[in-house]
């Protein structure tokens, strides 16, 4: 089929999993089993569409054939004739729906996601802008029936929050935020503003899929492990004991700082769920910038000139710079991000179908 992807391995693959799942340890591993389910399940939804697509490419063809032969019956010629602008339709949104099926998935589309927040240029408004972002998230994920553990946080002063970093646990939940990652720029007047003039500031968003110990293996004697005691602006989060837990990997020099929890123990665990998925997503990086130029989900330094969006508050409007897409902001605000996640979802998948068909 033309300008349409080789369906000989997605049928290869296919049989090569029904082998498989006919064999009788193949649910042994439980985790394994439901990773390849998943896929069976998709490449015969391909092979699916494929199929339907080449039926009504061969119905146009005979639809076409019909009204150029000279001996056919003239009441079928016409009849054929005014099949043929539905079946052009029918079969140009079957392709459309093939090209995209046949796009591979992101790996990390089903995991869970930590999100961390922190405080870029501009101060106490900046830090104030991260606990107004955080919030929306939280709403965001309750609005779609997720769960939402606190990580870490450091508060400040101004009652926002210098860095925060939340697990989100549900269905598909990095598929739906990974386009988040980047820097956010707020333009407002502050509270303590006497003159009324607007100031800029950035926090930015990381999204990380939640990595597993077989994903990525840390030595022990690669941790270098201090604890101290937790503390917080306004009292809160102190504690008498030292539970608050500082955990650096050696090798890259990545560090995270967890005293959410009162114990050890759990601030400990909640350290080495974060640090494996930060080292996933640097080794995910890695591996993308072999093949790509720029990473969609950057974060960047935080400077204000590098924005992925920007909130407009006396303009109620917020506006996503990679799409151009402009929407009102109080409700965004609340945690209504569906009609913002979908247009960024589709504008990748556009991106993406036309770098297949350009043969990148």
């Amino acid at each position: 089929m033309e300008g349409i992807p080789d369906i000989a391995p997605f049928r290869t693959r296919k049989e090569e999993l029904d082998a498989k799942m006919a064999e009788p340890d193949f649910f042994s591993d439980q985790r394994k089993a439901a990773e390849l389910g998943r896929e069976h399940t998709r490449l015969s939804e391909i092979i699916g569409m494929y199929d339907a697509a080449a039926k009504l490419e061969d119905d146009l063809a005979g639809n076409r054939a019909l009204i150029g032969d000279p001996d056919a019956d003239a009441e079928l010629k016409e009849l054929a004739e005014e099949e043929i602008a539905g079946l052009e339709e029918e079969l140009a949104a079957k392709r459309e729906e093939l090209l995209l099926a046949m796009l591979p998935p992101d790996p990390s589309d089903s995991r869970n996601t930590i999100i961390e927040i922190r405080a870029g240029a501009g101060g106490d408004e900046a830090s104030l802008f991260a606990g107004d972002l955080t919030r929306m998230y939280h709403r965001y994920a309750d609005a779609s029936g997720w769960k939402v553990e606190p990580m870490g946080a450091s508060e400040s002063d101004a009652g926002g929050f210098k860095e925060i970093s939340f697990l989100i646990t549900g269905e598909d939940v990095y598929k739906v935020l990974k386009y988040e990652s980047g820097v956010h720029r707020v333009q407002r007047v502050p509270a303590t503003e006497a003159s009324g003039r607007i100031h800029t500031s950035t926090a930015t968003v990381a999204v990380l899929p939640e990595a597993e110990e077989v994903d990525i293996e840390i030595k022990p004697e690669d941790l270098e492990i201090t604890t101290t005691r937790a503390s917080g602006a306004g009292g809160q989060h102190v504690n008498t004991t030292d539970s608050a837990v500082q955990m650096t990997h050696k090798p890259t020099g990545v560090t995270v700082y967890c005293a959410d929890e009162r114990s050890q123990h759990k601030n400990r665990a909640k350290a080495l769920t974060v640090m494996r998925s930060r080292l996933l997503e640097a080794k995910q990086r890695e591996e993308q910038e072999k093949y790509a130029a720029d990473r969609r989900s950057q974060v960047g330094t935080g400077d204000r000139s590098e924005r992925i969006r920007t909130y407009n508050f006396p303009q109620n409007r917020l506006t996503d710079h990679r799409i151009g897409l402009s929407l009102s902001l109080p409700p965004v605000m609340e945690g209504a991000l569906d009609d913002l996640v979908e247009a960024l979802r589709r504008a990748d998948l556009q991106a993406r179908l036309d770098a297949m068909n350009a043969g990148k």
